[in-house]
């Protein structure tokens, strides 16, 4: 999807006479090398537009600026759990997201309608009920997601653990970061552990990584050469601030503002506070519109996320059909990057509202609006295993992702999803202490 679609067609036939004249023995190359300086002098220009002043005054950058345009909301929720309800809910919450991701990772990208021909093609049941048996990529299957793991690994007769993909690692990540400079850990060492860990990343935290290579800081690194800063990235990676402070959704959010500053601003930061509020209030309520609402509580009241949140949910309550509701938001963000952060929100939160607390109704609804599809999948499900806990996840659902999960990362290739979980545990009953909750009880 595009906005200009026009001047990529027409970038598209300037190449394309470029390359019919070199193969002719014409001096394209010349042709080439002034297209590219006319380009980068109408970047350039593109880059220093300037954007509309009521929305600059309201989606601030700075964490202060914020928090002042944030509506009124629970910054610390009670949390009366025992250790081993908080362990079981933060393995919920784990393999919730990791079930929504592999039905996701599949058909990531297609469209609504694309969705709902594979699975009439592949004769799976629609509403989706289940993991994907085959692939709705025809031909794919054999690929290697992230160059490790083969598609079909992410497939039902497969499925026997939890592949590589960038929405499970940076959650893990987020683990690392957490153990080893703590919670109030900066954006500084953020930047850090990219560093250490990462081999490689996309979009946001590609220009990200390659600008931290070069010595820049955070949040400079953020700004420099990045178009997609208002991208999905940062929202990927909301969970295990979510995780490190169940019931404090202010915490998660701070939490979650200093990761973003890494790759991200404005509504590609506010998308990472807001779910990382959200999966943190999950574990202190029953109903995830609850712990939608209170996420909204964490970001700017008049920034488009927000807007487009509050405007699905009004969809929602008016239309009484997902269907319906779904083909509002893709006409709504018709021409938004498939990669945006507020057109997969949306999806995300029309879905866990529809889902009405059935796990594997959400994930289904969810990826079946289509676009970043393993993304919003993730993000449903780890709001409502959060609120579940694991051993109330469906076991279709819940067992074929086996003991462990699997990572990019540089030597962090493997983690136990019970080991995640304790892991978890410990961080979360520091953070209730250190900032103002109960910790759990023992």
């Amino acid at each position: 999807m595009a906005y200009f679609k026009e001047l990529r067609k027409e970038f598209g036939l300037l190449s394309d006479w470029l390359d019919v004249k070199k193969e002719e023995g014409a001096d394209a190359d010349r042709l080439e090398r002034r297209a590219r300086r006319e380009i980068a002098k109408l970047r350039e220009e593109a880059e220093k537009l300037p954007i509309d002043p009521a929305m600059d005054r309201a989606e601030p950058i700075g964490l202060r600026e914020i928090k002042a345009l944030r509506p009124n909301g629970p910054r610390v929720m009670p949390l009366e759990l025992s250790d081993c309800a908080l362990q079981d809910k933060l393995l919920g919450a784990w393999l919730g997201r990791a079930a929504g991701c592999v039905l996701g990772i599949p058909c990531e990208g297609m469209s609504k309608s694309a969705i709902r021909q594979a699975a009439d093609a592949l004769g799976c049941k629609y509403p989706l009920e289940d993991y994907w048996p085959l692939d709705p990529k025809p031909g794919n299957s054999h690929n290697r997601h992230y160059g490790l793991t083969p598609r079909k690994f992410f497939l039902k007769p497969n499925l026997s653990f939890v592949g590589t993909d960038d929405d499970l690692t940076y959650t893990l990540l987020g683990l690392l970061i957490l153990e080893e400079y703590g919670p109030d850990f900066s954006s500084a060492d953020v930047g850090a552990a990219w560093l250490k860990y990462l081999p490689m990343a996309c979009t946001a935290e590609h220009v990200a990584l390659e600008n931290l290579k070069k010595g820049l800081k955070p949040p400079k690194t953020a700004l420099v050469g990045n178009p997609y800063w208002e991208w999905i990235g940062a929202d990927i990676r909301s969970d295990p601030w979510g995780y490190a402070a169940p019931g404090l959704p202010e915490k998660a959010a701070e939490m979650a503002y200093r990761d973003a500053s890494v790759s991200h601003i404005k509504n590609g930061t506010y998308g990472e506070m807001f779910f990382s509020a959200a999966i943190a209030a999950a574990f202190a309520v029953e109903d995830p519109m609850e712990a939608i609402r209170i996420g909204l509580t964490e970001i700017p009241e008049n920034c488009r996320t927000a807007k487009a949140v509050r405007e699905t949910l009004r969809w929602c309550a008016a239309d009484r059909s997902w269907d319906k509701t779904t083909d509002r938001i893709l006409k709504r963000y018709e021409g938004m990057s498939g990669a945006h952060t507020i057109n997969n929100a949306a999806l995300t939160v029309a879905g866990l509202y529809y889902g009405r607390g059935d796990f594997g109704k959400t994930i289904a609804l969810t990826v079946m609006g289509g676009v970043d599809t393993d993304c919003t999948g993730a993000t449903a499900g780890s709001i409502l295993g959060a609120i579940l806990g694991a051993k109330r996840l469906p076991a279709k659902w819940r067992d074929p992702l086996g003991g462990h999960a699997e990572t990019y990362m540089k030597g962090k290739r493997r983690f136990r999803h019970m080991d995640v979980a304790g892991r978890f545990l410990k961080i979360a009953r520091e953070a209730r202490r250190l900032w103002g909750g109960t910790a759990a009880r023992g």
